[in-house]
């Protein structure tokens, strides 16, 4: 069993009062003081419990973003038994009829928000400590605002304007604050701040894994800074980006640098057991099984995605746009005639492509995660001629893995979810200086991506013949300008992080959205007919709605999203 920090037991405090024999005389039970509650014994109790909202989350609620970063991108499509199989999801898969009132925006918001009071109780408890007598409380408070700062950004980058609240506001007070009480650039600052405070207090490294460290803070600081970096005005669109910013990007990704690597190869940080927790792993939420529960902490929020071969159900397909986007020529990206025309899986060898197309595209006729016991067949897919024929390997694993759990009627496993990786925090510096001109300097970067996918084919080689990638190198195969590395960049991001949830943000972040999405839109039409209304409305469709339902639980205090 994996031992992780997370198990969470009930924190009952109960005081029994006996006085008299006669119960008329008895005295009022004890009323415990805030001191008395909290003490050095119990107050890791609070700590664990915000530990425990990282992986609480459900498959219509997923912390791993994939219905919008993955499906809401041209990286995936839905999936499942058609278009009305979670039908909310459908709607952001093609951008139509996105409602204020579903459910699973109402839920997402009240999951992150129930992480971040667990992290300003455990705040506040703390506080209420003298050092002396618990020596862990200021790595403790660093965690807590790193946790904290982990909540508030996925909230920033889904619902753009959220109220903000901390540890030092009353109670009484939380109906007054309007979540556009900050501007953009304010509630950005004060998740950088929490990210800050963590990384000043946070140790190297912790004992136990799966606790925030300081090289966690600061890549999730870089990461903060990098959105920050692309001012937006009120509708959304890009104005400008900030040099100072910018700068704070390579100034917290220098203090990583050091820290962590990369993993020699790519496979390595999508399997189970001893690869888990590895050099590439800045920050990941642990999941266990035979830990006591009924089914174990498990990855809940990613078990829709197993092949209904496998178990159920079959959500969770990369797009045939992004098969195409691995095709190289010459080692290198086919920038602009990536899409002409289809990788056809049954014609592999006609087509040279990045490896990593085999670590995150499961494909007919070739092993499921490696396995040479189990052949991924068109058999497994649940509507093939909807969502087509591949299927999302990387939260996946094999059948053989003890990390496996049948939740009839889904498959859930223990791996952990890698929630930031070293070659984010490469590519972030990466893009940080090109958007600063220093383009030459992000080129080594980029090509250390490269590099160690070139290498990642040690458990593919027994099929992926056809592999071909190579790195940039200026004068000979390109000519580095900053367009061009600009453009480089954006590819790299792509391929390297696919399927982890990071793709419509980019692009939201870029600006770029509205262009890439409705150039998508264009051509899937021609090949699937439930786009046929598909269309991304720019100035809207960048961010969620604010849940119709804490609308009205504020009584008009929050404010909703334009266009909405």
């Amino acid at each position: 069993m994996k031992k992780i920090i997370y198990t969470v037991g009930a924190l009952a405090l109960m005081l029994n009062i006996t006085a008299c024999s006669d119960f008329l005389d008895n005295n009022p039970r004890g009323v415990l003081s805030e001191g008395e509650v909290v003490t050095a014994e119990n107050v890791d109790g609070f700590v664990n419990a915000a530990y425990a909202a990282l992986g609480n989350d459900h498959y219509d609620t997923p912390f791993s973003l994939w219905p919008y970063g993955n499906v809401r991108s041209d990286d995936a499509y839905k999936g499942g038994s058609g278009t009305n199989d979670i039908q909310d999801f459908h709607f952001f898969e093609v951008s139509n009829n996105i409602r204020s009132d579903f459910a699973e925006l109402d839920n997402l918001w009240y999951l992150n928000y129930v992480g971040i009071s667990r992290c300003n109780k455990a705040l506040h408890a703390l506080e209420m400590l003298d050092a002396a007598e618990y020596p862990q409380k200021e790595a403790r408070i660093g965690e807590m605002k790193f946790i904290r700062g982990h909540f508030y950004f996925m909230l920033k980058i889904l619902y753009r304007n959220v109220p903000y609240v901390t540890e030092d506001i009353p109670v009484e007070e939380y109906p007054q604050i309007s979540n556009t009480q900050l501007t953009n650039e304010e509630l950005w600052e004060k998740i950088a701040s929490d990210f800050e405070a963590a990384a000043a207090v946070l140790p190297d490294a912790q004992a136990q894994v799966g606790r925030a460290s300081k090289k966690a803070a600061y890549a999730y600081l870089a990461k903060t800074r990098l959105y920050q970096a692309y001012t937006q005005d009120e509708n959304y669109n890009v104005t400008g980006i900030s040099q100072e910013h910018l700068q704070q990007v390579l100034d917290a990704t220098a203090q990583v640098m050091g820290s962590a690597s990369l993993e020699p190869d790519f496979a390595n940080n999508f399997l189970p057991g001893s690869y888990e927790n590895g050099p590439e792993s800045i920050f990941a939420i642990q999941f266990s099984k035979d830990d006591g529960t009924l089914y174990g902490r498990l990855n809940f929020g990613d078990v829709l995605s197993t092949p209904q071969g496998l178990g159920c159900c079959d959500f969770h397909k990369p797009s045939q746009n992004l098969v195409n986007a691995f095709k190289t020529n010459n080692g290198l990206p086919l920038f602009n005639t990536f899409n002409d025309d289809d990788l056809d899986y049954n014609q592999l060898s006609s087509y040279s492509v990045d490896p990593r197309l085999y670590h995150t595209v499961a494909i007919p006729g070739l092993p499921w995660k490696y396995d040479p016991d189990y052949t991924y067949v068109m058999a497994w897919v649940r509507s093939p001629s909807t969502y087509g024929y591949y299927a999302s390997l990387k939260e996946n694993v094999s059948p053989n893995c003890g990390c496996v759990v049948n939740i009839d009627p889904f498959y859930g496993n223990s791996k952990n979810r890698i929630q930031i990786r070293y070659a984010d925090v490469l590519l972030m510096r990466a893009e940080a200086l090109i958007e600063m001109g220093q383009q030459n300097d992000a080129l080594a970067l980029i090509n250390q991506v490269r590099n160690r996918a070139a290498n990642s084919t040690a458990l593919i080689s027994g099929y992926a013949t056809n592999t071909n990638i190579s790195p940039y190198i200026n004068g000979q195969n390109c000519n580095w300008t900053q367009e061009y590395a600009r453009n480089a960049l954006r590819w790299e991001r792509r391929l390297e992080l696919a399927m982890e949830g990071s793709r419509f943000f980019d692009l939201v972040r870029w600006g770029v959205t509205d262009e890439v999405m409705n150039a998508y839109y264009a051509e899937e039409k021609t090949k699937r007919a439930y786009y046929n209304d598909a269309y991304f409305d720019k100035n809207k469709e960048e961010y969620c709605p604010i849940p119709l339902a804490q609308i009205n639980f504020s009584q008009g205090v929050y404010h909703q999203n334009p266009g909405y």
